[in-house]
């Protein structure tokens, strides 16, 4: 079992040893409902220049990136904005060498890795890349690495000592995917790892604990929201299942906070579809998800980063499908 795996069980064993005075004193006391996990509420900041959707984002120091995705003006596109988080300022940096929107993006080392994701098309037609690129702050300029052996979009990209980790997505045949692979920042070269149990994209991702953490997606092109979370675990080569969301979810975006998991966003497909205002927080010594105050702009293909206790939303589509924003909004999760 791996240890994010045998903290949550530890916890769960813990919990249940102290679920009958604890009904007893909800009882007693006349409480329902679930408890937040913060008193703090959602507030603006300064708007990004792009208004987008599909977008990737990380954070490097005390700035943030965001690039990619579907822009308002028409089609996908390569361009990457920057968010200083002290001067509540943004600037245009350098646009990525292609177009391409959902693709897995992350920071590693103090610098920005973009894997994958759908070139320019036409709908579900899309084609897939199979490129990972590494940006470089100090220099303003990408640079593009050995290229993935399967090209995918809306996939999870995570990374931690020295290695970027890939797991699912959808290829053009394949809508579930459950592929794991594996680059090696050192020897620049991918290996391919244990499958992830559950096929899916639009996933969440990220590191907690040094596993990659993959949380719910969807199994095809237009199917609803899973609430699936898996871990990976590098060290023992290990995939384990995680106590499910609360709000099952697509097209969403996740980041660790304090040691604690948030996702928020998403989006709800299908008649009467709507994007999800629901925030929720993975606490691994409590091996359970609570919620957190929701979102004053809902979104799907949200881009998302933290710092110091702050969770950051970037851009992303307020509606279901294609539909942009250029909001900035952050939560102090406490």
């Amino acid at each position: 079992m791996s240890s994010l795996g045998l903290r949550v069980v530890l916890a769960a064993v813990a919990a249940l040893a102290g679920a009958t005075a604890i009904v007893y004193a909800a009882t007693r006391a006349g409480e329902a409902g679930p408890s937040r996990a913060s008193e703090a509420s959602w507030a603006a900041l300064a708007p990004s220049p792009l208004a987008r959707t599909e977008v990737g984002a990380a954070r490097i120091g005390d700035r943030v990136y965001v690039v990619g995705g579907f822009i308002s003006s028409g089609g996908t596109t390569g361009r990457m904005v920057r968010y200083d988080i002290s001067a509540d300022r943004w600037r245009r940096v350098a646009d990525l060498p292609i177009a391409v929107n959902h693709p897995g993006v992350t920071a590693l080392g103090g610098r920005l890795y973009l894997a994958g994701g759908n070139l320019p098309g036409a709908g579900a037609g899309e084609p897939k890349s199979d490129r990972l690129y590494s940006y470089s702050p100090r220099r303003d300029r990408w640079r593009r690495l050995s290229d993935m052996p399967t090209a995918r979009a809306a996939l999870a990209l995570g990374g931690t000592d020295g290695r970027l980790y890939a797991a699912g997505g959808y290829s053009e045949s394949d809508f579930q995917l459950r592929t794991l692979e594996i680059y090696d920042l050192h020897r620049g070269r991918w290996t391919r790892g244990p499958a992830m149990p559950t096929g899916r994209n639009h996933v969440g991702a990220a590191v907690l604990d040094g596993e990659l953490v993959v949380t719910g997606g969807r199994p095809g092109p237009t199917n609803g929201g899973l609430a699936t979370v898996e871990s990976y675990d590098p060290e023992a080569r290990r995939w384990s299942t995680l106590p499910t969301l609360e709000t099952a979810r697509s097209g969403h975006a996740a980041a660790v906070v304090s040691g604690r998991l948030v996702v928020l966003g998403g989006e709800e497909l299908g008649p009467g579809g709507q994007t999800i205002e629901q925030v929720e927080a993975f606490d691994p010594g409590a091996g359970a998800w609570s919620e957190l105050p929701q979102m004053i702009t809902p979104r799907h293909g949200v881009g998302a980063a933290a710092r110091a206790g702050r969770i950051y939303a970037l851009e992303g589509g307020p509606q279901p499908g294609l539909a942009y924003s250029a909001a900035l909004e952050y939560l102090d999760v406490r």
